[in-house]
């Protein structure tokens, strides 16, 4: 496998350089301060979150295939590496810190074997509506656990529901001075978005916030801001006082946290490759964020993911390639060397402010309904309820991220949109066709055409296998009359076959013989007549080049025209 380095940067642009920088100052006035949250949320030193950027930043500006894709910590993985940790560690704060970063490594090890072996098709079971109603999921969540620091109260814990409840319960014991401070930093970055594109206005938000606190002391009258850091750059290898039994504990949790990453970070990179006009690979996106997650716990840092929301500062800051992402990580390691001094005066409204504008805009629910409409009355006739398949699958990723998590919020959504999958193929449109010149069209949807009362011509409109046969015999006995004397399978939209769907055709065939109806097939292509004579053996259905060849000695047969 030959996977170009620094695939981004080949054929760089000079005009680009701006842009990049911008983005690149701005995301790293968000990632630095969000990186030192995240890591408070795992459990471990706040300075492991600048620990874990750095070489996250570089490793997947190498390896990744996404222009826009930030990685670093995240909330959600780092809650669930919480969540795994903490049973594990115990009391030991020495040993919680070391198993963090080996849930890194582990999971850096199993992303660079899914990329390697080319498990980025998992990508494909995650369609489209699941990964729009995963985003909005996601981002709704991050808003809402970004409130409690925009109005100064306590978060209240629990999925989305039971957050918002908090605030709202909460509403009473809002600071004013937090509330004012985080709500100006909304408008910046909103109204600089809007009328000032030019303007890096989360950047200048985190500037304005930082002096704001530095003039008024608001750190005295109850504004919350970022706090201590420890500077210096992180030492490498591996942690310490753990054995191969522990990296095989953390293995299995290790995928679930990799799931999580590969899901967010695909479907950010995606969003944002669709908007500058290219396309991201999942075994890329895989072997990157491996990479990035194993350079993070080699550097004592946490685990790592594509980050939506830092994703999408990159993205409005006017982004063009990775050389934003590698100036984030030249600032992270300045600022680990000699400006943690400086955000440790950041207000935490004024970040949840810069966050909050980041991912507002990814609260996509115009997509939602154009997704609620692709719907006819005649697939409603046809699938029911599974006519919105789409906009189901899609509702269900985001209310499973709102109500359960995000893991199971994405399973939920991919278990949704298989089952209707399933349904749909187990009921596909079986059309009784009428004959219009050379055309053999759906009847139902040309109701003019005259139909010969003894002559029965359908089509099933998707492949015949076991989950559709018994439907498939079904429909085709329902629509044939007393006066049906042939009925001719159209197989030209029936591309596959199985055993059981021939075993079906070959059942079919004989029931309808008792009933004195012949049964042949015509116009079979690719698979399907070579498995259905495969399957049937001394029990061949005849088969026909053309419908017409097919009726030709159907008594009182007028039609002398030839099939396309």
């Amino acid at each position: 496998m030959a996977w170009p380095v620094f695939q981004s940067l080949q054929g760089y642009r000079s005009q680009w350089l701006r842009a990049d920088v911008v983005a690149g100052l701005t995301v790293w006035a968000v990632m630095v301060p969000e990186a030192l949250a995240y890591a408070s949320i795992a459990g471990v030193p706040p300075v492991v979150g600048l620990y874990a950027a750095l070489p996250a930043l570089v490793l997947y500006a190498l390896a990744g295939s996404s222009r826009h894709l930030v990685v670093g910590p995240m909330s959600a993985t780092a809650a669930l590496s919480a969540a795994i940790v903490t049973p594990l560690a115990g009391a030991d704060g020495g040993r919680y810190v070391a198993l963090t970063t080996a849930l890194a490594i582990a999971t850096g090890l199993a992303g660079l074997l899914a990329g390697l072996i080319r498990l980025g098709f998992i990508a494909a079971f995650i369609s489209e509506p699941v990964l729009k109603g995963f985003i909005v999921g996601l981002a709704l969540t991050i808003v809402i656990g970004q409130v409690p620091k925009l109005l100064g109260i306590d978060k209240h814990p629990g999925n989305f529901f039971e957050q918002a409840w908090g605030v709202l319960t909460h509403l009473g014991e809002t600071n004013w001075r937090t509330a004012l401070v985080g709500a100006v930093a909304l408008a910046i970055v909103l109204g600089s978005r809007r009328w000032l594109p030019l303007v890096p206005g989360s950047l200048l938000a985190v500037l304005l916030g930082i002096l704001a606190v530095a003039a008024l002391h608001l750190d005295e009258h109850g504004v919350e801001i970022v706090g201590h850091i420890d500077a210096g750059l992180p030492t490498g290898g591996l942690p310490a006082g753990l054995g191969f039994h522990d990296y095989l504990d953390l293995l299995g949790p290790a995928v679930g946290v990799l799931l999580i990453g590969f899901a967010e970070g695909l479907g950010a990179a995606k969003t944002y490759a669709a908007e500058a006009g290219y396309t991201v690979d999942a075994n890329r996106e895989l072997f990157g964020l491996g990479a990035a997650n194993l350079g993070s716990g080699l550097a004592s840092g946490m685990v790592v993911n594509g980050s939506l929301s830092k994703t999408a500062v990159n993205g409005s800051a006017g982004a063009r390639t990775q050389l934003s992402g590698l100036i984030v990580a030249a600032l992270t390691a300045v600022t680990l060397l000699f400006l943690t001094g400086l955000f440790e005066k950041l207000p935490e409204a004024t970040l949840a402010g810069v966050v909050i504008a980041a991912v507002i805009e990814l609260v996509d629910i115009a997509a939602l309904r154009r997704l609620y409409h692709v719907w006819t009355e005649r697939l409603g006739k046809i699938y029911g309820r599974a006519a919105r398949a789409d906009f189901t699958a899609a509702l269900a990723a985001m209310a499973g991220v709102l109500l359960f998590d995000t893991l199971p919020g994405l399973l939920i959504g991919i278990g949704i949109s298989m089952v209707l999958l399933v349904y749909r193929a187990s009921q596909p449109h079986v059309a009784a066709l009428a004959h219009q010149g050379t055309l053999w069209l759906d009847a139902d949807r040309h109701p003019d055409l005259p139909r010969r009362p003894e002559l029965l011509v359908v089509r099933v409109e998707s492949g015949l296998f076991f989950a559709n046969a018994d439907y498939v015999r079904e429909r085709i006995e329902q629509l044939c009359t007393d006066r049906t004397r042939l009925v001719v399978l159209d197989a030209e939209t029936s591309p596959t076959i199985d055993v059981s769907a021939a075993a079906m055709l070959t059942e079919l065939r004989a029931g309808l013989a008792r009933r004195r109806i012949d049964f042949r097939v015509a116009r079979s292509i690719g698979q399907f007549g070579d498995e259905l004579g495969s399957a049937t053996g001394n029990q061949a259905i005849p088969v026909y080049p053309t419908i017409s060849a097919a009726i030709a000695d159907l008594p009182a047969n007028t039609g002398t025209e030839s099939d396309a």
